[in-house]
């Protein structure tokens, strides 16, 4: 372990030091947040210390560098982790207790980084901890949101966005690197021009902001690598202040130039609904692809000169999903009109050097872009694509019967859009899918013509994530039980997580696993209770969904349940349940209807049943708004039932039920994403498993005969009730009824599958619940989830990426 501070005194004088030299005030009269803002630069400082003798370890060996780009980076609040990777955390605990401050107090005034939103960016993030703790040189390259996505609240029951002021008090964090700033062109016209008998291109008349990069450490646990995150703002060129407007009081046009450019980086996900919100969210894409690749490439040409064929030695360039497509025809451009590379030269060291991971398999995912709108944006860039394609088209293989359909399947531009997720493939030599049963769906449906073609491409990488922040870090006392029954060495290896394993049948242990757990249910509790002004029972069972709101994600199914247990406790008060809390959170994107109505149909209900005394001894439902990195650390901790109740086949992969196993919660699911890799690392018997599997809801759906309207007869005093309550005024009072969900549902035939797996889901819920009395059971089947879990640790996920794709 690299310590940055010897002991308790070492650290206090430091301490003292930059707080007089932030604040100009001695510590004493400093504010909580003088002294956060001191504590996060002094640890930033000596991260970039340990940053500086990691980048003259990379270049001295000459190691393959990584780079990482993904529209999301979620890094969550960062002083806490880095105080446990870098080993100091009680040494600063101990110190600021001797000077009169708290370090958790403290940590809670840092604000969660609005640089992503969902599953996807915490994913990127974890990797990049798990790089650094690897000793990889990796490196993060996004985009800095100014507000990120929205901040959620809850209004009459609904989600209301406001904006994300995360940087109104500075980040103490980030570097901003004016030097390394990129110009970025948009629009303008493409020209040719002679040289050396060669005809080039160059775009000219363009539109030009400037991409500006922010650096943020990333630190290793053990403190031996420190890697970097580089996230880019949009800035104008130059300031244009319009003074004459200004005068006239035009404030606004005075600085409209700004503003225009300052866009490209205000919001994650623009609503592209609109031609302006498509031409912002591409012109979003562009710039952090070209300006980071023009990062990459200065630091190559910086170590390794024009040696270009040597590129893929030394670089590695994954993209994160979609967004980021655009680095394969990007990366051509550089190389053959700065580099004067010749097409076939450029295109092997770019199919060699790219690689491209699939998130997921509905078709709205798999982004597209109107060739008007793409052509018109970036001109030269689409030239090179239709190149891309029409090379890609003429060398396709005639010879097979059907290649007429396989070309029309895997082709990039096709009825007037450019297909950027096979662009991405077209443009890699590695495709992979995030957990097994997501991987052979891209084999034999999503991707399925590529994978005829390329099969050598394909791998599965199943996902992780970081064990230090979601289990070390979120939940210290059962943290502190599992090293003082293993030793802490499971922190720098997961695997010895499952030493617990021999604790199995040690009752006093697992009475202690199960103290662990009610002091983290009771911390949640005291949270809801000053979030939400809900009190909730910490001796209830605590039954948790929390993850993006989407229909195949199956909150409805959920809160169904909900309707359906309450429905029957009021018809027969000896109908016996297990008491129980409901939680759920999470975010639906502004412009999704259905996800959003769920919302309010949850927190409708939560509104009738909580404030129904003949039912409160037995249920509450606490929807906990804005759900982001810090209020999962307290939710992930204090879960007892993990929701994972996607449609079978529909979820790549999740990473909230590889969290919530981590911290000893049973999983009710079905057999879809990484359930399966959990089913089988821990037992069947260990969680409960219920629905129809993904070749089920297949043949279902090819057989035709699914029909909402039978179940709903079939069933009229349960399903039906819930289904009737919909549109009939019972949980209608506090902004009306839900007639869109009862019409999605009803007219769209159940599509996600709600009501056909509605009674094996609630049959499931009960017969786990019910089993709940046996608490020393429950504990050892929560500490073998725990035991279990090493396996999904991003460390895990990352050695194969390295080993596998990166060469690294």
């Amino acid at each position: 372990m690299n310590r940055i501070f010897d002991n308790k005194e070492e650290f206090i004088e430091l301490y003292r030091s930059s707080v007089t030299s932030i604040s100009g005030k001695p510590f004493e009269m400093t504010s909580d947040l003088d002294r956060f803002h001191a504590l996060a630069k002094l640890i930033a400082s000596k991260a970039r210390a340990i940053q500086t003798t990691t980048e003259e370890r990379v270049t001295e060996t000459e190691q393959k560098r990584v780079y990482y780009f993904s529209i999301e980076f979620l890094i969550g609040r960062l002083l806490d982790n880095y105080l446990l990777n870098l080993g100091v955390r009680d040494i600063v605990k101990d110190g600021l207790a001797d000077m009169g401050a708290d370090l958790d107090a403290l940590c809670e005034l840092e604000p969660d980084p609005a640089l992503g939103n969902g599953g996807l960016g915490r994913l990127a993030a974890c990797f990049l901890d798990s790089m650094a703790h690897e000793g990889i040189a990796g490196y993060g390259n996004g985009m800095r949101y100014r507000y990120g996505l929205f901040k959620q609240e809850i209004v009459d029951g609904a989600q209301h966005e406001t904006t994300d002021e995360w940087l109104s008090h500075g980040y103490p964090w980030e570097v901003r690197r004016p030097d390394k700033a990129v110009r970025i062109g948009f629009g303008g016209r493409v020209e040719g021009y002679e040289q050396d008998g060669r005809t080039f291109y160059r775009t000219v008349d363009t539109q030009d902001v400037l991409a500006v990069p922010y650096d943020i450490p990333i630190v290793g646990y053990g403190g031996k690598t420190v890697n970097k995150l580089r996230v880019w703002s949009a800035e104008p060129v130059e300031e244009q202040f319009d003074l004459e407007a200004f005068n006239r009081g035009d404030y606004a046009l005075a600085d409209a130039h700004r503003a225009e450019a300052e866009a490209i980086s205000a919001i994650l996900y623009p609503n592209d609904a609109g031609e302006h919100g498509r031409l912002l969210r591409l012109k979003q894409e562009y710039l952090f692809v070209s300006a980071g690749l023009s990062s990459v490439l200065d630091t190559f040409r910086a170590e390794h000169g024009n040696d270009w064929k040597s590129l893929p030695k030394y670089v590695a360039i994954h993209t994160n999903d979609t967004h980021p497509a655009m680095c394969g025809p990007e990366l051509m451009r550089v190389l053959i009109d700065e580099e004067k590379l010749e097409w076939d030269e450029a295109w092997e060291i770019v199919t060699n050097t790219i690689s491209y991971t699939n998130h997921t398999i509905l078709p709205e995912a798999l982004e597209k872009w109107p060739i008007s709108t793409f052509s018109k944006l970036l001109p030269r860039l689409y030239q090179i694509i239709d190149e891309i394609s029409r090379r890609y088209n003429s060398a396709f293989d005639r010879s097979a019967d059907g290649w007429q359909d396989r070309l029309r399947k895997t082709a990039i531009l096709w009825d007037g859009e450019v297909r950027m997720a096979n662009l991405s493939v077209i443009c890699s030599h590695s495709v992979n899918g995030v957990a097994k049963l997501h991987t052979e769906i891209l084999k034999d449906q999503t991707l399925r013509d590529f994978y005829a073609l390329t099969p050598e491409k394909f791998n599965n990488k199943t996902n992780g994530i970081s064990h230090r922040r979601f289990l070390a870090e979120a939940n210290p006392s059962y943290a502190k039980l599992i090293s003082e029954a293993i030793g802490d060495g499971w922190l720098d290896n997961a695997d010895e997580l499952s030493k617990l394993a021999q604790f199995e049948n040690d009752a006093a242990f697992l009475e202690r696993v199960g103290e662990s757990k009610h002091a983290n249910k009771v911390r949640l509790a005291q949270y809801v209770k000053r979030e939400c002004g809900l009190v909730i029972d910490p001796n209830s069972i605590f039954d948790v969904q929390v993850k993006r709101f989407h229909a195949y994600k199956r909150q409805l199914l959920n809160i169904f349940k909900v309707m359906d247990i309450y429905n029957r406790r009021l018809a027969d008060p000896n109908f016996r349940v297990a008491p129980t809390t409901f939680i759920f959170s999470g975010k639906a994107a502004s412009s999704y209807t259905f996800a959003k109505e769920t919302i309010r149909l949850i927190n409708s209900v939560a509104d009738v049943v909580n404030n129904d005394p003949r039912v409160n001894e037995v249920m509450k439902v606490c929807f906990i708004p804005n759900f982001r990195v810090s209020n999962a650390q307290l939710i992930y901790p204090a879960a007892e039932i993990s929701e994972q109740i996607s449609t079978a086949g529909m979820e790549a992969s999740g990473t909230s039920n590889m969290k919530l196993m981590m911290n000893g919660a049973l999983t009710l699911g079905t057999m879809d994403g990484a359930n399966i890799e959990i089913v089988k690392l821990a037992g069947e018997e260990n969680e409960k498993i219920f629905g129809l599997t993904a070749p089920e809801v297949d043949e279902l759906r090819a057989s035709g005969m699914h029909f909402a309207w039978d179940m709903y007869n079939a069933d009229r005093d349960r399903l039906g009730r819930v289904i009737d309550e919909l549109t009939d005024n019972t949980f209608a009072r506090l902004s009306g009824d839900f007639g869109s969900i009862h019409n999605e549902l009803m007219s769209s035939n159940d599509h996600d599958f709600v009501m056909k797996d509605f009674m094996s889901y609630v049959t499931a819920w009960e017969e786990l619940t019910a089993s709940y009395s046996d608490h020393t059971d429950w504990n050892r089947r929560a500490l073998h989830n725990t035991a279990s879990s090493g396996w999904f640790s991003s460390d895990r996920t990352i050695r194969e990426y390295r080993d596998d794709i990166w060469g690294a």
